[in-house]
């Protein structure tokens, strides 16, 4: 069973960045294609950005040109750059498969504030 483990995140002001790191045991965390998640408070988890094992990645439209994902397939770690970030980008952000069947991780909280 793969687990993961986020982190990386914290407290920034609006404009800032963060990186956050999702370390996952097993190697066959390589096989699949990963995803970043994040959910606020009273909302439901959204995906919003995914990376495949060779690297072709996409993003939802509210992070798109702000956050790039990557991935070190030898170090089973993925990673989630975030630039610009703005208040609405507040929630804990966790990884998985992009089809969400490992079990989830403790997630990472981001709070985007003045």
């Amino acid at each position: 069973q793969v687990r993961l483990v986020e982190s990386g995140g914290g407290l920034v002001q609006p404009g800032g960045s963060l990186r956050l790191s999702c370390a996952a045991s097993g190697s066959i965390f390589s096989i699949y294609t990963m995803g970043w998640y994040r959910q606020a408070p009273g909302k439901q988890r959204d995906l919003v950005a995914t990376i495949t094992r060779p690297g072709s990645t996409t993003y939802a439209g509210t992070v798109k040109g702000r956050f790039t994902i990557s991935r070190d397939n030898a170090k089973n770690t993925v990673y989630l750059q975030m630039d610009s970030l703005k208040p609405e980008d507040t929630a804990k952000y966790y990884c998985n498969s992009a089809d969400s069947r490992l079990a989830w991780g403790q997630g990472t909280q981001v709070t985007v504030s003045s």
